[in-house]
């Protein structure tokens, strides 16, 4: 009896614990949307629902970003300025940020390039300059090489080019090979313990160099802190360990210029691996390096926006599209926002 009572009493507390870290997930991820509504707008492919950004006039670029991010991770470029003279649109990967993802599948590298392509043909791109960061560079790399009569060149930003065999330090929480346990986890942990480690994760994520105090908002890091976020991002990471081997030994079939800019200092990825090894692999890349880390577009938005301008004028496209506003939330807010 007092075991049978014991077990009892271990079942209701548990229940308990899980019930308290579901109702914290569903309350946080509440607080986070309505911090930071979409600043788009939305179209749907294959089914899903894709948000975006698209403003500015001229050539066309392409913002993909990187794992556990969204398109606001590119609000401290002076993307105003950009758009002067350039179509801008920033996309919300697959499952990222406002854009959704059904399928566990659909995390596939080639899967989330084709989704890229859709999106230029049905915004009429002709040929866009695909700026990747990160997870997002890989992307750009699938994108170039499976649909190459839709890219005009490629700008990557501290890219995953190469496979990965030690998850960094700040994602490791995210492989999690069992699709029913990373919805558990998702839906009970993930929010809380994301909480409590959020700042070291940033810091080791931003390191060498100093996340800025008003990333959470500014940077869209709060969205973060959402179930669906969590299991999409552990969805990308386990693709990205599943598909990169494939990808990479296709680059020498790249038929389009190909610029990588990356930090020396970079702790997420290495740049002698995934940097310095490109241009001896596919001589149409050109390599940039300097003194930073992983986040460039964060921490050295001038440089890195000086970086893309020299790269777009080296590759021009050759079709105007015409004006596009604002979006509804503009740039301008967005690279404002405290």
């Amino acid at each position: 009896m007092l075991i049978a009572y014991l077990l009892a009493c271990l079942v209701l507390v548990t229940a308990v614990v899980v019930l308290v870290l579901m109702r914290l997930t569903r309350r946080v991820a509440r607080r986070a949307q309505a911090a930071i509504p979409p600043d788009g707008k939305f179209l749907e492919i294959d089914g899903e629902r894709l948000h975006y950004v698209d403003f500015g006039h001229g050539p066309a670029v392409v913002f993909i970003h990187g794992l556990c991010g969204q398109l606001r991770n590119f609000a401290y470029l002076p993307l105003d300025a950009l758009a002067r003279t350039h179509r801008v649109i920033l996309v919300d990967r697959p499952g990222s940020g406002y854009s959704t993802r059904s399928q566990p599948d659909d995390a596939a590298i080639a899967t989330q390039a084709g989704v890229v392509a859709q999106l230029i043909d049905r915004l009429s791109l002709d040929r866009p300059l695909v700026v990747g960061h990160s997870l997002g560079g890989a992307i750009a790399l699938a994108l170039a090489l499976d649909h190459p009569e839709r890219v005009g060149a490629l700008a990557l930003i501290a890219p995953l080019t190469q496979p990965v065999h030690d998850v960094p330090g700040p994602f490791r929480a995210l492989a999690i090979r069992s699709a029913w346990w990373r919805r558990c986890v998702a839906h009970t942990l993930a929010v809380p313990m994301g909480m409590l480690t959020g700042r070291a994760t940033l810091a080791h994520v931003f390191a060498p160099e100093d996340p800025p105090g008003d990333f959470l908002i500014r940077g869209g890091g709060v969205l973060g802190f959402r179930p669906g976020n969590f299991e999409a991002s552990s969805g990308d990471l386990l693709a990205a360990e599943r598909d990169m081997p494939g990808l990479a030994a296709r680059y020498s079939a790249l038929a389009v210029p190909v610029d990588i800019l990356y930090g020396r200092q970079d702790r997420i990825l290495d740049a002698r691996v995934h940097g310095e090894s490109m241009p001896s692999i596919q001589p149409r890349v050109r390599l940039s390096l300097v003194d930073g880390g992983h986040m460039l577009p964060v921490t050295q938005p001038e440089m890195t926006m000086q970086w893309l301008l020299d790269v777009a004028a080296r590759n021009p496209s050759a079709t105007y599209y015409g004006v596009r506003n604002a979006p509804t939330v503009s740039t301008h807010t967005a690279n404002d926002a405290a």
